[in-house]
């Protein structure tokens, strides 16, 4: 964890910003000698076939079939049209 000071933040924001989308790199800013904040990189992006990639080997075959039964049924029960449930 690399620290900074606030003033060297503001002068060199861009390239800190760069530094931490690129790398896993956390940032403690420093102020008056004492530490404010940490900047944190962001999430990393997935898609949603990455993120249920590893529920393949989690469920059971028969677990994975009646889960497939239950979403054909509720899909045909599910109508075609958004309605607003606050209305």
């Amino acid at each position: 964890m690399r620290t900074m000071t606030a003033t060297d933040i503001v002068r060199n924001f861009r390239h800190v910003l760069d530094g931490i989308e690129h790398s896993t790199e956390e940032i403690t800013i420093i102020r008056n000698n004492r530490p404010v904040a940490r900047i944190l990189p962001g999430a990393p992006h997935m898609t949603a076939l990455e993120a249920l990639s590893d529920l393949y080997h989690t469920i059971e075959t028969d677990e994975g079939e009646h889960w497939l039964k239950d979403s054909a049924r509720i899909n045909r029960c599910i109508s075609g049209k958004v309605r607003n449930p606050w209305r």
